[in-house]
């Protein structure tokens, strides 16, 4: 029998699975990793840093985003892209790994695409790896589209139904985007925090908004046809903001903030020609309303909203987590056309629920920015910051992670 002190710790197995792991043939490593963790996982859930997952919005997509995914971990992944198809009559699968581009970034397609693309990638960290969701994490997030992979991981909602719900919700966001008669769309605005409070009280000035979400007298921005309205359509971070809707009176505003209201943010126009979160999407709104009263899909004569999950899911309209079955329907609906309070959400989390581990998991790198910019990343706080996943290389360097992180001290 091997002395005690010669026993390969923990920490050892991870690191010598991460050096050889991807030099296998792409059948033999996910079962290899999972062999390994096996010597050492235990079945007991354990007291943990409170830990946070978080999803992606629209504008990470790329062409080939699940290829990885699929040649690391065919039994996982392939099962799940050819239900998406099933699911959706639309080969959404060959779209994601070929193409073209185009087609891709077509909101209909990439909204699904992304959903689906992050949901593959927690179960490929629960069936490959025995990470045990509902154990190691204690709450869910997600950034506009992202809501709907939060909810999944929740336990709101069953994949299937979540699929159809994105699906049916950006086929009507696409058509509203191309049924306008003028040019639409996204513009980031970024300042230094300090001046971020004041530049919005002069946008919502300008526009004649008394208010985030309150309706202003006759002449306000309001009173404009759904077109030609301008929201602030997200709150990003302590010095980012989104304005959403028409093109020509987001520049009017500009002009407005840099000659009479002393500000000059950098404005980024993002690559999206659809004004998500704006009032031109309300009849996405009142669609999704109706879909999430009907009875489930998949599980027959149950609500399309599972209540309670198996853990808190934070709403991006309170920036707190849902409180009710009929809160999480009218809230999600309404997420269409209102301000994601995306920074307000991380906040609240970092400052009142003392979350201090944070997953990122889906394509891209833009919400594991903005959240680490918030609260730090990896290794800026004890025991905790923020961590993505995005490609299969990155897997076992979080689980390592995680398990060195996971008596940290709490600390208030």
């Amino acid at each position: 029998m091997a002395a005690l002190g010669s026993l390969p710790t923990r920490a050892s197995l991870l690191r010598s699975c991460q050096s050889s792991l991807l030099a296998l043939p792409s059948t033999l490593r996910a079962a290899t990793y999972a062999r390994t963790l096996g010597r050492w996982q235990s079945t007991t859930p354990r007291k943990h840093p409170k830990t946070a997952i978080f999803f992606p919005g629209q504008g990470v997509q790329r062409v080939g985003m699940t290829t990885d995914w699929v040649d690391a971990f065919p039994r996982t992944v392939k099962p799940m892209l050819e239900e998406v198809d099933e699911t959706l009559k639309v080969p959404l699968s060959r779209i994601i790994a070929e193409g073209p581009n185009s087609k891709l970034m077509a909101t209909e397609n990439a909204q699904p695409a992304i959903m689906i693309t992050s949901i593959i990638i927690l179960r490929v960290l629960e069936k490959e790896f025995g990470f045990k969701t509902n154990e190691r994490v204690d709450i869910t997030l997600g950034h506009s589209l992202g809501e709907f992979a939060a909810l999944v991981a929740a336990g709101n909602l069953r994949e299937p139904d979540a699929l159809r719900l994105v699906r049916r919700r950006a086929e009507v966001m696409a058509r509203c985007s191309k049924e306008v008669g003028e040019e639409v769309g996204m513009v980031a605005l970024v300042c230094e925090a300090q001046h971020l409070g004041p530049m919005v009280e002069a946008i919502h000035g300008f526009l004649g908004h008394h208010g985030e979400g309150s309706k202003a007298d006759s002449g306000s921005d309001y009173d404009l046809p759904a077109v030609q309205q301008v929201l602030i359509a997200n709150v990003n971070s302590k010095n980012q903001i989104v304005l959403s809707g028409s093109i020509k009176r987001i520049n009017e505003l500009l002009t407005h903030l840099r000659q009479f209201a002393g500000h000059d943010p950098r404005a980024v126009r993002l690559k999206s020609d659809s004004p998500f979160h704006s009032p031109l999407m309300k009849p996405a709104a009142t669609l999704l309303t109706q879909l999430l009263d009907q009875p489930s899909q998949v599980a027959k004569g149950e609500d399309t909203v599972i209540w309670p999950g198996i853990m808190p899911c934070v709403s991006n309209l309170s920036a707190r987590p849902f409180e009710s079955k009929q809160q999480l329907k009218d809230y999600l609906a309404r997420q269409c056309v209102e301000t994601v309070l995306w920074h307000d959400s991380i906040v609240y989390l970092h400052t009142e629920e003392k979350v201090r581990r944070w997953i990122g998991i889906g394509p891209g790198k833009v919400g594991r920015n903005l959240v680490g910019k918030e609260v730090g990343m990896k290794g800026a706080v004890k025991g905790g910051g923020v961590w993505g996943i995005s490609d299969p290389r990155e897997v076992e360097a979080l689980l390592r992670d995680l398990d060195s992180t996971e008596a940290a001290e709490d600390e208030e």
